[in-house]
């Protein structure tokens, strides 16, 4: 009985189907946290970078 509990235990860890799935859930489910709780600095980060991006693209072309 005890040898049967074993078996039946070591199957039980070593089956992953499914786990993939999950954890691309839990990953998108962390990243959209982080996104959330840092919105207002990535959009400030976006902006500088597109604001300095549009300065050099005017000098180059102004010429």
């Amino acid at each position: 009985m005890l040898t049967v509990m074993k078996k039946k235990a070591g199957a039980f860890w070593r089956e992953d189907e499914g786990l993939g799935t999950l954890e691309i859930i839990l990953i998108i489910a962390v990243v959209i946290i982080i996104a959330l709780l840092f919105k207002d600095w990535i959009i400030q980060l976006l902006e500088n970078l597109m604001g300095k991006a549009d300065d050099q693209a005017n000098e180059i072309f102004a010429d």
